[in-house]
């Protein structure tokens, strides 16, 4: 109990950006002995590497950036080696600009590299961050021949042997990514959890009641996953093909917004025996927001279905095993008052309460959390 708990409290802290990790974005395109390519690096990641804000108020000027710009380029191109035919391919950077990315400012740098002895494949080994941010990750588009791959360096995955890749190998890096995705996506595990809380719980005489057993509740939960998974997969698909476009910060806005309401549902019941129509409903919202993310990753256009089929499995995954973690345990303590209370209508109530910061920041561009700490 303390855990889940303390589990909350962190989702808390997590603010406005709970839903977008540190990420690079690194594009490369080869033609023969010649590399060409741009590196997007969040200056909030450079400024803990290097300290951007020279006067410490809290705010990156362009000044800032541009006295700064030898020591962006000098520590970026520390992090990132190219091999082909055995030999080194040194790395060269344009000054670094500056671009806006839907989670803030970026640095731009422009890279070029010529190989001495171009090989049959490029090999890069990616260094930035990992020692401030394990968690950080670079996602990698790489253009050669007319053909897009994608793959993605984390601090355990840090070096890519580009131009040999299969199809197996591209179906592992969505799916590892979705993954990843739907367990740093904490709006998407309490909108999960909102609707898993009362799976184990049957709705008699205007109070909750133990499920009488546990193949009942697994029945709910099943309805509940696979109506979200059909919902989000059809938004997923639409807006990573690019049929239906929305604002992100409308998307991430009603996504919030689901949060909220799935929460406040578990205190004052509207819905209690139809919950897959919701988990339905907000699904659709959900997948626009997943879509955001695999756009973020690049669709490599040698494999969109692979990559949208892969990445689909991964999120799945993810929401299998918090799943298989949860409801086990709800269904062993689901008969106890603190459940019901505590659990249950506590649990809600303070997801209700951090889904509500989240919208308002989401909704009106605010950083309400930075300010009450």
């Amino acid at each position: 109990m303390k855990s889940l708990l303390a589990l909350l409290f962190c989702l808390i802290a997590s603010g406005a950006f709970a839903h977008k990790p540190s990420d690079s974005y690194l594009t490369l395109e080869r033609h023969g002995a010649a590399v060409q390519g741009q590196w997007d690096i969040a200056l909030r990641d450079l400024d803990a590497a290097i300290t951007l804000d020279a006067n410490g108020d809290g705010e990156i000027t362009w000044g800032e950036v541009r006295a700064k710009r030898a020591e962006i380029v000098a520590y970026a191109l520390s992090r990132i080696d190219m091999v082909s035919g055995g030999t080194a391919c040194p790395l060269e950077a344009a000054d670094a600009l500056i671009d806006q990315h839907s989670d803030g400012a970026y640095a731009v740098l422009r890279l070029s590299a010529t190989c001495p002895q171009p090989g049959p494949a490029l090999s890069v080994e990616y260094r930035l961050l990992f020692d401030i941010d394990p968690t950080h990750r670079g996602l990698l588009q790489y253009v050669e021949d007319g053909r897009t791959h994608s793959a993605i360096f984390s601090a355990e995955s840090r070096a890519q042997t580009l131009g040999a890749g299969t199809a197996w190998q591209q179906l592992a890096a969505y799916v590892h990514e979705g993954v990843w995705h739907i367990w740093l996506g904490f709006d998407h595990i309490l909108f999960l959890l909102s609707l898993l809380l009362p799976a184990v719980l049957l709705r008699h005489g205007g109070a909750w009641q133990p499920a009488e057993s546990f193949r009942a509740a697994f029945w709910d939960v099943a309805r509940i996953v696979t109506a979200f998974t059909v919902a989000h997969s059809i938004t997923l698909t639409l807006a990573a093909l690019d049929v239906v476009s929305l604002p992100s910060r409308w998307v991430e806005s009603a996504i919030a917004l689901s949060v909220v309401l799935a929460a406040i549902n578990n205190v004052f019941p509207v819905v209690s025996h139809g919950r897959w129509l919701a988990a339905f409903g907000f699904g659709l919202i959900h997948g626009f927001g997943f879509a955001g993310a695999l756009r973020d990753l690049g669709l490599p256009t040698g494999s969109l279905a692979l990559s949208l089929f892969g990445f689909n499995v991964g999120v799945e995954l993810g929401q299998l095993a918090i799943v298989g973690v949860f409801l086990p345990a709800a269904f062993w303590l689901r008969g106890t008052w603190t459940y019901r209370r505590v659990v249950l209508a506590g649990g809600s109530a303070l997801i209700a309460a951090i889904a509500g910061v989240w919208l308002v920041e989401r909704a009106f561009n605010v950083a309400i959390l930075p300010a009450l700490a």
